[in-house]
């Protein structure tokens, strides 16, 4: 049963392949230890409209004819992919179970006590595990994340991977992801992450992905109904384009002088708005009452000056978000663009950073 990683990665030479509801990401990173990370290569290829809707792969032949257009222009060798479940798809807990088990032990104890935790047959589940360390309560018990998917939400992802004739072998989860690049992110700030609360705020096309994290672990999420596509239909009813016109003409930036002032400013305005909403529901639902920093990741980020109206409008310290800034780059990647795109591969770095794992 527990027959597919979403925690253990079987190889050492993958990229990291992220599948959001707008596009596919791929990036491949080599280094690691004493030398650093270094970028070998990236691509982003869009996705038609609706071939990803909530999440759900509605369209396996679109998806894959995307992947394969992200692989040609990566011009990579690696085949192995290491891709994401959205956080929406996966059931996670905590379970405390004795120190010393070994691993055939634990899994049938997950096995065993995993029923109570997940609403479906455990045979229409995928289900791993992994130990988190020792238990906050006792030195004799350890904490073991478990984390649950249907066959199918799996299924789709690793069909869509091997039809661009790739094959997936490490299945995450993209909010596990996005953390694990944070951790790269989290130095760049003023004094370092540790005993911070920091707010990452991941604004795709269609939601606004909230985790606040402290010393690397999770403490609050929240999801958001707010994203990029509403600056796309504002742009496609002001100057009479299509949906996929205004996608693109506000990607490449070629839009009328006024643009800015008339759609971007209210949408950014409006943005920061959505962010304090978002603290304020934080606050109301934990025992903190304030965030240290916060950090703008996804496609949206990259708008000119959405930091400044973000801090302006939260009074928080806000940085857009780039885990490749410490990096070396090579000859194939161009800073320029990296800057740029880097706040929307937030998931697709820590899903290539586990090329790494141990």
């Amino acid at each position: 049963m527990i027959d597919f990683s979403l925690f253990r990665p079987k190889a050492r030479q993958l990229a990291g392949l992220d599948i959001s509801s707008s596009s596919v990401k791929m990036v491949e990173l080599s280094g690691g230890g004493k030398e650093g990370y270094r970028i070998e290569r990236y691509a982003i290829e869009p996705l038609p409209r609706d071939a990803v809707v909530d999440g759900n792969i509605n369209s396996i032949e679109a998806v894959s004819d995307s992947i394969r257009r992200v692989l040609r222009r990566m011009g990579t060798g690696i085949r192995q992919v290491a891709v994401a479940l959205p956080a929406s798809a996966v059931i996670t807990k905590k379970m405390i179970l004795p120190a010393g088990l070994r691993d055939q032990e634990m899994e049938l104890q997950v096995e065993s006590e995993a029923n109570q935790y997940i609403p479906f047959a455990l045979d229409e589940v995928n289900l791993d595990f992994q130990t988190v360390g020792p238990s906050p309560g006792s030195p004799d018990e350890v904490e073991v994340l478990i984390a649950a998917s249907r066959k199918e939400k799996v299924e789709d992802r690793v069909a869509v991977v091997e039809a661009a004739g790739l094959k997936a072998v490490v299945m995450d989860v993209d909010s596990f992801a996005g953390e694990a690049a944070f951790e790269l992110v989290g130095q760049q700030l003023p004094g370092g992450s540790e005993n911070k609360i920091v707010a990452v705020i991941d604004i795709g096309a269609n939601v606004m992905n909230v985790s606040v994290l402290r010393n690397g672990q999770q403490v609050y999420a929240r999801e958001q109904a707010f994203g990029g596509n509403q600056l796309t239909q504002d742009i496609a009813r002001q100057y009479g384009m299509s949906i996929e016109e205004a996608e693109a003409a506000k990607r490449a930036g070629g839009l009328p002088e006024e643009y800015a002032r008339d759609l971007m400013r209210p949408f950014m305005d409006n943005l920061a708005l959505e962010v304090s909403r978002a603290l304020q529901f934080f606050f109301t639902s934990t025992q903190y009452n304030q965030v240290d920093h916060i950090v703008l990741a996804g496609g949206c980020a990259i708008m000119p000056g959405l930091a400044d109206v973000v801090g302006g409008r939260t009074q928080v310290a806000t940085m857009i978000a780039n885990p490749f800034a410490g990096m070396l780059n090579s000859s194939r990647v161009r800073p320029k663009n990296l800057l740029a795109d880097a706040p929307s591969l937030m998931v697709a770095c820590g899903l290539a950073l586990r090329r790494f794992d141990p």
